[in-house]
């Protein structure tokens, strides 16, 4: 798949069909995440697979109700390691390059997702402590996503999207 088809034609699925997803395909969905970017190579990132219905339930009630996140394959819970980049980088490693690093390999998953004709949605409205509890994460390890993942049982919209030059500024701000 052409990385700009990719980028352009994947979209956030929230219904999925009945379907187990194989653990190799999630080995590969978390092999694109470790090729992610990080800061001095940190990969200050964890993900918790969870693949059980009933913790699939108390997500979905921990991210407001939001069913769907009980009625896909896999959830992928996607956490930055703030000890791990706080180690090198002090409290902007922790509190900041951490996130990101999360967010770079959530986005790699994402991307390796759409390619392997799976569907998946990004997550990040929930009660951290609710899913830090339930998930048993420890203190200095952070949810960051929450990504849902199955075979898609709709085929969403494309939503608009502003103009390149919206987003431009040259020399400052």
């Amino acid at each position: 798949m052409d990385l700009n088809e990719a980028i352009r034609e994947r979209r956030s699925i929230r219904r999925y069909k009945d379907e187990e997803i194989d653990d190799d395909l999630i080995n590969k969905i978390v092999e694109a995440g470790v090729w992610a970017p990080s800061a001095g190579n940190t990969q200050s990132w964890e993900v918790i697979v969870i693949k059980d219905n009933q913790i699939k339930a108390q997500l979905a009630v921990a991210c407001y109700s939001r069913e769907f996140i009980s009625e896909c394959s896999v959830v992928l819970a996607i956490c930055a390691n703030k000890r791990a980049s706080g180690a090198i980088y002090g409290e902007r490693g922790r509190e900041l390059y951490s996130i990101q690093d999360a967010a770079c390999a959530a986005q790699n998953m994402l991307l390796k997702i759409h390619e392997l004709g799976l569907g998946a949605c990004w997550n990040g409205e929930f009660d951290e402590d609710v899913v830090s509890n339930l998930l048993n994460i420890p203190e200095d390890v952070r949810p960051v996503a929450l990504i849902t993942v199955g075979y898609p049982n709709e085929k969403p919209i494309p939503p608009s999207r502003g103009d390149v030059e919206e987003f431009i500024h040259h020399e400052k701000y």
